[in-house]
Order: C-alpha cells, then sequence, then structure tokens
C-alpha cells in the first residue's frame, strides 16, 4: 500500500551550528506539550542513535529517524507515516546547523525541510551578542527559498534588557520572523557527554526530574500553543509497505542494554512490517539470544565501557556460539563487530577476550575517530542479500582494528562523495559484521 496517506502536521527544531541547545529545547517542548495531553511524536535529523531514546523518555513514543542523505525518500515517507499513526503533530529534531550535512553538502537539516515541506523554527544561542542575532537569522532565513524559517527561539538570554535589545534588532532587521520565546540560563540544565554524545537516556536515573525541569523552563517563556499552530502536513509521500534493510531471519534475537544501545528504530520497524519476530536478550545481564532464533543481531554501543563483565558472561558468550554452530545469521555492527571478534583491548591497555567468531582483534587504546556517511556494496552473499547489494550508512567509533584474519570482506565503502575507497567487516560461515551502522538500501 503506497500513496498519499494522511499524516500529521510537523515542524523542525534547528539551529546555526551544534551546542546551540536544540536538543535540550526539544526534550523540553516534547515533555511540555506530552504533559498537557497532546499527542506528540518526534524525529531525529542524521544517523544519531542517543537523542532519539531521550526523546522517547520526554514523549513516552518511539522516536524515529529522518535521514535525507542515507534515506531514499520512500522510506522518510514510510517513517512519517508510522510517526502519524495516533499523533497530534511530529516535533523532529535536526541536527548540526540548518545546512550542514554530508561532506557533498546535502542530508542537510534543511533538505530535510524542503523535502517535507515543514516548517523551521530556529534556536539561536545569544550568549555574548544582541543585535548580532539578528543578521545571523535573517542570513539563515535568506539563504534557500525552498524552506520556511517560521521563528526563533533565542537561548541563554541574559537580562530583561537583553531581551528588550533582541527583540527590537528582529523588528528592525528581519520582522517576517517572529520572536517566539527569549529562553534564559536555567543552573542544572545540562546534559552530561562522553565519547560518542550524551551519556545515554538509560543511564541516567534523574530524568524524568530533569525533562521536568526543562518543561517548567520552556512552558515559563514560549507560547507553546502558538509554536505547535506553525506545524504543516508532510509533502513525501508515504509508502507503508517498504522496509530499509532486509529482516536478518523470521526471528531475530536482539541484544538490548546499556553495551549495546545502539539502533535504528526504523529498521526494526520495517523487519516487523516484513512479517520477522523480534525478541530481546541483555548479553551484560549474561542472557543469551533466544534459542529459537534463527538469527542473532548486535547492535552497536558501548562494549568496551563493559568489556570485562561481557568476557566473563560465559551463558551470553556460550549462545553466541551455539547460534552460529546451528547455522544462524549472527550478525554484528560496530560495537557489536567488535563483540564477535578474538578480542577487545580496552582503554586501559586489557585485551579481554570475546566471542570468537571472527578472526579480529580490536583496541581502544588506540583511539582514532572514524566518522561519516559510508557508501556500500555487499562483496558476498549474505542474508542481507546478494553480493552487490547497495546500501547507506554511517560509521562513528574511536576503536581501531589491531588485526584482521585473512576471510572475506562484507562491504566495499566508499565515503559520502565516492572517495577513500576500502574492503571493510569480515563474513565467516553464518557470522558477519563491520564497524558500518546500516541505515537503508541505496
Amino acid at each position: 500500500m503506497s500513496g498519499a496517506a494522511k499524516t500529521a502536521p510537523g515542524l523542525i527544531i534547528a539551529a546555526p551550528s551544534s551546542n546551540s541547545g536544540k536538543t535540550l529545547v526539544t526534550l523540553a517542548m516534547l515533555r511540555a506539550l506530552h504533559r498537557a495531553g497532546t499527542k506528540i511524536a518526534s524525529a531525529k535529523v542524521g544517523p544519531d542513535y542517543i537523542d532519539p531514546a531521550f526523546h522517547s523518555a520526554a514523549s513516552a513514543r518511539s522516536c524515529l529517524n529522518l535521514d535525507p542523505w542515507a534515506m531514499r525518500p520512500q522510506t522518510i515517507g514510510s517513517h512519517v507515516e508510522a510517526l502519524s499513526q495516533d499523533a497530534d503533530m511530529i516535533l523532529a529534531e535536526g541536527v548540526m546547523g540548518l545546512f550542514d550535512g554530508a561532506r557533498d553538502g546535502s542530508g542537510s537539516t534543511a533538505d530535510l525541510a524542503a523535502l517535507t515541506g515543514w516548517p523551521v523554527v530556529l534556536v539561536v544561542d545569544v550568549k555574548g551578542q544582541s543585535a548580532t542575532a539578528a543578521a545571523v537569522v535573517k542570513g539563515l532565513a535568506s539563504l534557500r527559498a525552498d524552506i520556511r524559517i517560521a521563528g526563533v527561539l533565542f537561548n541563554r538570554v541574559g537580562s530583561p534588557a537583553h531581551t528588550e535589545m533582541l527583540n527590537m534588532a528582529m523588528q528592525a532587521h528581519v520582522p517576517e520572523v517572529p520572536v517566539l520565546g527569549c529562553l534564559p540560563r536555567v543552573a542544572g540544565l545540562v546534559m552530561p557527554e562522553r565519547h560518542l554524545g550524551l551519556v545515554q537516556a538509560g543511564e541516567n536515573a534523574d530524568l524524568n526530574a530533569f525533562l521536568n525541569k526543562a518543561a517548567d523552563w520552556v512552558s515559563e517563556c514560549v507560547d507553546l500553543s502558538g509554536l505547535t499552530g506553525l506545524a504543516s502536513a508532510s509533502s513525501v509521500a508515504a509508502t507503508s509497505d517498504d522496509f530499509s534493510i532486509p529482516p536478518l531471519g523470521q526471528h531475530i534475537a536482539m541484544a538490548r542494554d546499556d553495551a549495546y544501545a545502539f539502533s535504528y528504530n526504523g529498521v526494526l520497524n520495517g523487519w516487523r512490517r516484513a512479517g520477522a519476530e523480534i525478541s530481546f536478550f541483555s548479553p551484560l545481564a549474561d542472557e543469551a539470544p533466544a534459542a529459537a532464533a534463527d538469527s542473532v543481531y548486535l547492535p552497536g554501543g558501548y562494549p568496551e565501557l563493559h568489556a570485562g563483565k561481557l568476557a566473563a558472561n560465559t551463558v551470553f558468550m556460550g549462545g553466541l556460539r551455539a547460534a552460529a554452530e546451528k547455522g544462524a545469521f549472527v550478525f554484528g555492527e560496530c560495537g557489536g563487530y567488535m563483540t564477535l571478534g578474538q578480542g577487545l583491548e580496552d582503554a586501559d591497555g586489557v585485551r579481554h577476550k570475546m566471542a570468537g567468531l571472527l578472526p579480529l582483534e580490536t583496541s581502544f587504546k588506540k583511539r582514532r575517530l572514524h566518522l561519516g556517511y559510508r557508501r556500500a556494496i555487499s562483496l558476498c552473499d549474505t542474508v542481507l542479500g546478494a553480493s552487490g547489494l547497495q546500501l547507506r550508512g554511517h560509521e562513528f567509533h574511536y576503536a581501531t582494528v589491531a588485526e584482521e584474519g585473512d576471510a572475506p570482506r562484507l562491504f566495499q565503502v566508499t565515503d559520502a562523495v565516492g572517495g577513500r575507497q576500502e574492503n571493510i567487516g569480515l563474513a565467516v560461515g553464518s557470522v558477519a559484521g563491520s564497524f558500518l551502522h546500516l541505515i537503508d538500501r541505496a
């Protein structure tokens, strides 16, 4: 079934740059609207797999990624339709700056705004500036004619006098863009970070109190009903029968805990629509994948922070080996890939024995950033598809490969502009993996 299904109106929260406060503002708005009884759904632009868990905590709904570089338009349409189910509105948080994307310039928040027709509300950090903020807004609003800046929220405003100067500058120079709120600096509204982004939502025991405090902050300074009234319906076609990555099996046993939390809800939804059953197990709790599963999925996460515990969890490791021995497809992405190797060296230089299903040694002591979109072509036949299958994904990790044995490589990859070609990942029997987080078919 495909076509122009009715979708909930959407609005995008964007910013001139990272660290402007758009994540905090988005979470505050989600919680405030949820508390007020609005059926609010949310999306995260780009390949981020940490922020969506915070969105879900704030809104009590599953958050989906919308990625205009890595996803086909019909995949984005499918996700928008899924988000619209029993929702009054969709609030999408942008990525980086409004016009920032892949190396080729595509895949930005602005590209998603152009594709969907959703209006954009800017979050501008005005610490250290006043009238200059109007110039920033004017420049962003005039760069592309195919997107609409519907309003601006000024963040980290210092005083009532600062607010007055900002409003005067906007009225004088950018009267067509309304100021929707001026948010003062508030002590305690800081989100802790680590090497791949925010500390995960599931690791924050005080998250609910934090979200309520943020919601109070926004509710006092922003006309939320006026802001939500700016949302508009999506213009991208919805295709509810489409799925992105082929299912790994009929019954997929998936690792899920603080060590393996980096997965895309949109991919999992596609597997379910294709008829697959997904069961979950916790490696950190020393659980094995379901014995009846015909495939096992180890997504990315932070196994390097828990390597000693994982190595000692014999039920988990034995379950992985038993699944491989019976011919189940065992697939690892990034952290999951490292787990399928022979050993993992942690930040202190201590080597921990892993599952031993792939000839791979990885190190977190010898850190090097690997970051960016990837175009991938499958180099061998797997459950994912025949050799030559074209996929798109994202790589983001600091681990390095200390040693790779003589085994078939899984993917040939290039970066977003088609350069830096290399063969990555490994495939041995029914076991395969790589550092790539798969997002969609090309």
